[in-house]
């Protein structure tokens, strides 16, 4: 473990008191954020959706399940794909467990992605899942939010220099890179009053964190994420990614081939995988330089997209 600044407990007790004073601003800032966030105008969702669901094709109103309320996390398991993005699986294994909480607030909580309704369910089955997961296939649900990029959009990336990272997660998810950066994650959601629906949020990038517990979490230990800034020169173990490989911490089961380095989100609008600095990664070649790389061409992806697209 890293060396670290040691001190006596009244000194530990000096600065705690110090942050303490400082999480208490962020947590009243964050009731601000959250109350006008829920203040933000409702648009009216007029475009005729049609998703398809274990009981058949549903329309958008129909996802509520007698509920006012929807909150729809847009997964990155695209056509291709032979699975779902590890770190949007990591992502549901936080929201299955939560969707019987939130029903009871009269939350709806559902998953959506463009992969056939088949294989939305067995990969659901495989992971354990509860949630409800409908299929986007011939719908411009997710295009319309921004979380669907064009082979024209996405040409400056695919001409440059392909990361090995963004690679590995496409093997990992059975495509190739189109096929993986064509997708994007995000969250949106939705009210249903008087008949009518009603888009009211809609983010993605860093914005889908309170999604992900265990960054709350990690925040609180004395390595953090192993994120940008937060060095660290001794092996980790493998970070984000899907919860039935993590368990077993070793090779990755016939026909998949899993990342060992952290792959995570990053970017507006955009999902990259990304390997944060904590040692060797399979490829044989230090992690922080990949890093640099892979950061490069974010920024030449962003540059060719274009804004998120609100219906």
């Amino acid at each position: 473990m890293p060396e670290h600044r040691i001190g006596t407990q009244e000194e530990f007790d000096a600065a705690r008191e110090e942050l303490l004073a400082e999480e208490k601003k962020l947590t009243r800032r964050s009731d601000e954020l959250a109350r006008n966030r829920r203040e933000l105008p409702w648009v009216p969702v007029e475009k005729d959706y049609g998703f398809e669901t274990a009981g058949g094709t549903r329309s958008l109103a129909d996802l509520f399940g007698g509920r006012s309320q929807l909150l729809v996390y847009h997964f990155m398991f695209g056509p291709p794909y032979e699975a779902g993005c590890p770190v949007c699986s990591s992502i549901a294994d936080t929201l299955s467990p939560n969707a019987v909480h939130l029903n009871a607030r009269d939350v709806t909580l559902i998953c959506s992605s463009r992969a056939p309704i088949d294989k939305l369910l067995a990969y659901r089955e495989r992971m354990g899942w509860r949630f409800d997961w409908v299929s986007t296939v011939g719908s411009d649900f997710h295009r319309d939010l921004g979380f669907q990029y064009t082979e024209e959009e996405l040409g400056p990336f695919l001409e440059s220099d392909i990361p090995p990272t963004v690679r590995q997660m496409a093997e990992a998810c059975g495509t190739d890179v189109l096929g993986y950066v064509t997708e994007g994650p995000g969250l949106s959601a939705y009210a249903l009053s008087n008949g009518s629906v009603y888009r009211t949020y809609v983010t993605t990038a860093r914005g889908l964190e309170p999604a992900m517990a265990y960054y709350g979490l990690l925040d609180r230990t004395p390595l953090g994420r192993h994120e940008e800034g937060e060095e660290t020169h001794w092996p980790l173990p493998r970070g984000l990614g899907r919860s039935d490989r993590l368990q077993h911490q070793g090779p990755a089961l016939p026909g998949e081939r899993e990342p060992r380095a952290m792959c995570l989100l990053d970017g507006g609008g955009f999902v990259i995988a990304h390997v944060r600095s904590f040692g060797p990664t399979d490829l044989g070649v230090d992690a922080s330089v990949v890093e640099a790389t892979v950061f490069d061409a974010i920024r030449s992806v962003h540059a060719g997209l274009p804004e998120a697209r609100i219906s």
